[in-house]
């Protein structure tokens, strides 16, 4: 008897489903997307109202089959794709592809894998939104326009071998950590003393506690900080007024996309790609809701599951139940929050996917539970000989409240970590004269804003209302593989700060101390790559660079998803201006090279230059029109074109370095298209990665040449010198190397590797070429 065919998009969601549906469903993966665009002409015909042709990839074509054919002995076939618009849009492309009628053809969706769910899904199917899958179509097909007509564009006017591509949402991205970058970059940090006194009063065991008070305000110089402990000197400390107040802290909303990205970012220290990665196979195994949502709300069932819990574990006191109301209008990716789909599991035995789903548990918990309380008491105490008046604070929880679970996290804990929170004050009384230990004028520095974080990054997109819950994590990808961003650890550079102390005996002391200020761990940093293609772009196509505009089409995906707006009016508003200005920029635009001018070189004369090249950015002196050929130098990884000096640039013509002889032979270091590297008795071999090519000295070289040669001896079986072909040892077993290119041998080849003669290798490399192996086949056919 047949039965009916379910196709969801991954096979772990097919198991999960599979066994809840029982006999009567066969639960089938499409394993995502079956169709795409065609890479001929954009695969979009611009003169017939953008219609698009869709094609099946290679690697799509034996499930499309096997799915067919499936199809085709079903009772009847479901599509339960993932409920946002790309899987509304999927399960179209399935309907196309096996000859279904979109019109009655049943879908199903549901933001949990539970059998309720699932279960209730299935009692209630509707058809395939249109107006989701035109907003999808909508969105690929710009995508696939701005691609396809501005990346050449780059390629003419920037270069680096057709490499690089420009995006609607990524090249925005990148402009935000552009401009981030170069604001840090001019900042000019300013100095400020700030005021504070260290007094002693006794507690409620009588026993003297220390306690601190801050100044009226922040002071301009050190002149004005002396000043002002002079005038101190000999003063009474009074309490001139105390007051309380009650405070409250209240819970954040559960977790959106982006927010569980942000502190998953912050609390685990995950990439958005891998938080995306966990989030995934805790869905397909039923643990959570859909993770790609940008709504806040809770279902009545949810909530009830939380009630439940919380008045278990922790007591009814403990349970406050709340709405949350989203800020975003457009809020309509999925129906509900992320959040565990058994609110009485708070773990889950898989280790790496229990760090993220604790995450997702305690937060969703925490969401219902009810406001932590404190009491806080400022004190005012009057300064007798100036009249000033210094505040003393202090804070008392009274109740944890959901801070018994859970406490949110924020991009600026890593910047404020140094600064003193609020402390306890031990019982004062207004008109109590107080202990005096000590008053300090401190030297601070001002900061200019952090670099992006992942996670900050992912807040201000989504701020600007730039890019969707699914697109986040893709685009943060795309930046850092085409090299226009990257993850950069800096180290921290010494700062002299001044400290002046009044002390009991009325002894003004000054002194020096250093701190170690600017070190960062993986913050998001443009290449000179990505500033050159920023500006370029900002200058010549400042409407896809706006935030604005880029907000503004996000909001008409949104209108075609409501059935508001008709997608291809849509895209034709869009690319008639946007084409006229592709053609003027081809036509009229210089080539972009990113040029800053540093200095001229003392024993010629000639222009110092740092610039993009053809392999990154370098530096340059002289000119290519001149007679004598220009000389070029590599930039180090941690430098920049914007921001190396004159004498840093011409350190790096110290290369190549000739450091001596060994074995009677000259070595040399320098850097090429590779990285650093030496050479000796005409062989190359990379430096190691600590190896610096402009200070390692002889004695530290040699033992790399000797220890790198010796690994390349024992890997060597046979040099055919005059072809230019070896036979080597590798992990797989004996292969041929000719070039850059290795050969594979069968096996009978491997077990008489020593006795192959230069004809059968030749035969063999010859036979690989015509016949490729499988794997090699669909890469060059791809390409």
């Amino acid at each position: 008897m047949s039965k009916n065919l379910l196709i969801v998009e991954s096979p772990a969601k097919a198991k999960t489903i599979e066994k809840i549906l029982g006999e009567e469903f066969e639960v089938r993966s499409c394993y995502g997307h079956i169709r795409d665009l065609e890479k001929v002409d954009m695969g979009i015909d611009l003169k017939n109202k953008f219609a698009p042709r869709y094609t099946v990839p290679s690697e799509k074509e034996k499930v499309v089959k096997e799915l067919k054919s499936m199809s085709k002995k079903a009772k009847e076939v479901w599509l339960a794709s993932d409920e946002d618009r790309e899987g509304e849009s999927i399960s179209w492309h399935l309907a196309e592809v096996l000859g279904l009628d979109p019109k009655k053809t049943k879908r199903i969706v549901f933001h949990e894998i539970t059998a309720p769910a699932i279960k209730k899904a299935v009692a209630n199917p509707r058809f395939i939104n249109m107006d989701l899958v035109d907003a999808q179509q909508a969105r690929r097909i710009l995508d696939r326009i701005v691609g396809f007509e501005l990346s050449p564009v780059l390629w003419r006017k920037i270069g680096m071998q057709r490499s690089l591509s420009a995006g609607r949402v990524q090249s925005v991205a990148v402009r935000l950590i552009a401009e981030r970058e170069r604001e840090i970059n001019q900042f000019l940090p300013e100095s400020v003393f700030k005021i504070s006194a260290l007094f002693t009063a006794p507690d409620i065991n009588k026993k003297k506690v220390k306690f601190k008070a801050e100044g009226p305000q922040k002071l301009s110089t050190a002149g004005a900080a002396e000043k002002f402990l002079n005038e101190s000197k000999g003063a009474k400390y009074t309490v001139k007024d105390i007051a309380v107040k009650d405070g409250k802290r209240t819970p954040s909303a559960p977790f959106t996309t982006s927010t569980l990205q942000q502190e998953a970012s912050r609390k685990l220290g995950y990439s958005v790609s891998k938080t995306m990665l966990l989030a995934q196979k805790l869905y397909e195994s039923g643990k959570i809701t859909y993770m790609r949502t940008d709504s806040i709300s809770l279902s009545e069932t949810a909530v009830d599951a939380i009630k439940a819990e919380i008045n278990s574990s922790f007591g009814e006191k403990y349970y406050q139940p709340r709405k949350f109301k989203n800020k975003n209008e457009n809020a309509q990716e999925a129906h509900e929050a992320i959040r565990p789909s058994y609110m009485n599991e708070s773990k889950v035995d898989d280790a790496d996917l229990n760090r993220l789903y604790e995450l997702i548990w305690k937060r969703t918990i925490a969401s219902q539970m009810s406001d932590a309380q404190f009491e806080k008491t400022t004190a005012k105490i009057e300064v007798s000989t100036n009249k000033e008046t210094l505040t003393a604070s202090g804070e008392v929880m009274k109740f944890d409240g959901f801070l018994k679970v859970y406490l949110e996290s924020n991009d600026e804990e890593e910047e404020d970590n140094n600064e003193e929170g609020e402390s306890l004050l031990p019982p004062l009384a207004k008109g109590q004269v107080l202990d005096f230990l000590e008053m300090t004028g401190l030297e601070r520095f001002s900061r200019p804003s952090s670099r992006y974080t992942e996670a900050s990054l992912v807040k201000k997109l989504e701020e600007l209302g730039i890019g969707r819950p699914s697109t986040y994590a893709p685009t943060i990808s795309t930046i850092m593989k085409r090299n226009y961003v990257e993850k950069r650890e800096k180290e921290g550079v010494k700062r002299i700060f001044q400290i002046l102390t009044l002390d009991n005996k009325d002894v003004i002391k000054q002194e020096t101390a250093s701190e170690i200020t600017g070190a960062e761990k993986n913050k998001l940093s443009p290449t000179d790559l990505g500033l050159v293609v920023t500006d370029f772009l900002k200058l010549h196509f400042e409407k896809v660079m706006d935030f604005n505009f880029t907000a503004k089409i996000e909001g008409e995906f949104d209108e075609i998803a409501a059935g508001k707006l008709k997608w291809s009016d849509m895209l034709a508003s869009f690319y008639e201006p946007f084409h006229v200005t592709i053609e003027h920029t081809l036509e009229t635009a210089e080539r972009a090279k990113g040029e800053r001018e540093l200095g001229f070189d003392a024993v010629t004369g000639k222009k110092v230059i740092a610039r993009m090249g053809k392999y990154g950015p370098m530096v340059q002196i002289g000119h290519q029109d001149e007679e004598e050929k220009p000389r070029f130098a590599k930039l180090k990884a941690s430098q920049s074109i914007e921001t190396i000096s004159f004498d840093e640039a011409m350190e790096l013509f110290k290369l190549p370095r000739t450091l001596g002889q060994f074995e009677e032979e000259d070595v040399s270091v320098n850097i090429g298209r590779f990285g650093p590297y030496a050479a000796h008795a005409k062989k190359f071999y990379s430096l190691n990665k600590e190896m610096d090519p402009y200070t390692i000295t002889l004695e530290e070289l040699t033992p790399m040449i000797a220890e790198k040669r010796k690994a390349k001896d024992e890997r060597t079986i046979k040099v055919f010198e005059k072809e230019k072909i070896q036979l080597l040892r590798g992990p797989y077993g004996p292969y041929i190397k000719q070039g850059l290119r290795n050969f594979k041998l069968s096996k009978e080849q491997q077990e008489k590797v020593e006795t192959l003669t230069i004809e059968e290798v030749n035969a063999t490399i010859a036979e690989l070429k015509a016949n490729p192996p499988r794997k090699m086949a669909r890469k060059k056919k791809a390409s």
